[in-house]
């Protein structure tokens, strides 16, 4: 079980899941709104378009319904995956990575400057 549970924390997978999800929502609001909108040309011009009968009312409907399944899907899931992601893998603690420090030793030797070593107060000299 550690390693499915791996999977579903370190990957991208909540994600790309989320990603679906909100996209397709949000294609039915592009394709209401797309909908009314040609609902309001005149009517010569409707034969080319969606000769399917839609109002403003159903584009007030799709947004809503993205709005609804937007705030579902941030509490239900990517909440919990955040604070569980946090809880299994915690970020690393900020302040200069080491090989970042190391590189800047090295530069500082080069440089004839003095470095300080890890875990002491005293530069040492060249």
């Amino acid at each position: 079980m550690s390693g499915f549970k791996n999977f579903l924390l370190r990957g991208n997978l909540i994600d790309l899941a989320v990603a679906v999800i909100i996209g397709t929502a949000f294609g039915a609001v592009v394709t209401t709104f797309t909908n009314w909108l040609t609902d309001l040309l005149p009517e010569g011009s409707k034969a080319y378009f969606s000769n399917q009968p839609n109002s403003f009312g159903a584009f007030l409907n799709a947004v809503v319904s993205f709005v609804i399944l937007a705030a579902v899907v941030y509490f239900f899931i990517v909440t919990p995956y955040t604070k569980a992601k946090e809880r299994y893998f915690p970020s690393p603690a900020p302040g200069t990575p080491e090989d970042i420090e190391l590189l800047r030793q090295i530069r500082d030797l080069l440089a004839g400057g003095s470095v300080t070593p890890p875990g002491t107060s005293s530069p040492i000299d060249r």
